[in-house]
């Protein structure tokens, strides 16, 4: 079986701006209409289908719209998924910096960011979608790579240095290694809990999630 191919370099920018700041014209309000839709689109079809059966003609004939208006926003399937990735990023960025602002100790800002960790067992489409994009990325070893380099790249985005300095973790001991593996923790919980939840209830999977973040970040902790 041949390796599917990416068209030219993974786009992983977020909504389209306006230069300067200025109001959308008609047709850059059509346009940006347009790319709503067919993410929305995209959402559903990964969801419903996985990313790997998921068709770009699918996506676009959901959002009523034809092949070519899918090429003029993204060149491929994996661009798709990538923005709404970005989108993602960006709208967990702003609630943990929402969840830490108002708070006025290390100890509360952690407590914080850990419920927000465990309430994300509920976001059960986007955790499927990105357990099926990660999963196509390992059989397909040729792009794995690329992938695993834009997928890093979006994680960056979120800057988080600024929120980790308030809760008092140190930047010399590895964050990103500490990220992945609650990334990891999470979705093999979530999983667990989804396949099996007679063998592991939602609350129990929640319960073990805040346990596992308690012990990763027990360090800041005893920094507060």
């Amino acid at each position: 079986m041949s390796e599917p191919s990416l068209a030219g370099p993974i786009r992983i920018e977020g909504r389209r701006r306006t230069a300067g700041g200025n109001p959308p014209n008609k047709h850059q309000q059509r346009t940006e209409e347009t790319r709503r839709v067919l993410l929305e689109s995209a959402r559903r079809i990964f969801a419903r289908d996985g990313f790997q059966a998921c068709r770009i003609e699918d996506i676009a004939a959901a959002a009523g719209h034809t092949r070519g208006a899918f090429y003029a926003n993204f060149d491929t399937k994996e661009d798709i998924f990538f923005a709404l990735l970005y989108e993602e990023a960006e709208k967990h960025s702003r609630q943990i910096r929402a969840a830490v602002s108002g708070c006025n100790t290390v100890t509360q800002r952690l407590a914080a960011l850990r419920e927000h960790y465990v309430q994300g067992m509920a976001g059960q489409t986007w955790v499927m979608l990105q357990l099926e994009f990660k999963l196509f990325a390992v059989r397909h070893p040729k792009l794995r790579p690329r992938l695993a380099a834009a997928h890093r790249r979006i994680k960056a985005s979120m800057k988080l240095d600024d929120v980790e300095k308030l809760l008092g973790i140190d930047h010399k001991v590895g964050n990103e290694g500490m990220r992945a593996v609650l990334e990891g923790l999470f979705t093999g919980l979530f999983l667990q809990q989804a396949f099996d939840p007679e063998r592991l209830s939602e609350q129990q999977a929640a319960d073990y999630l805040g346990a596992l973040f308690d012990f990763l970040l027990q360090p800041a902790t005893l920094k507060g």
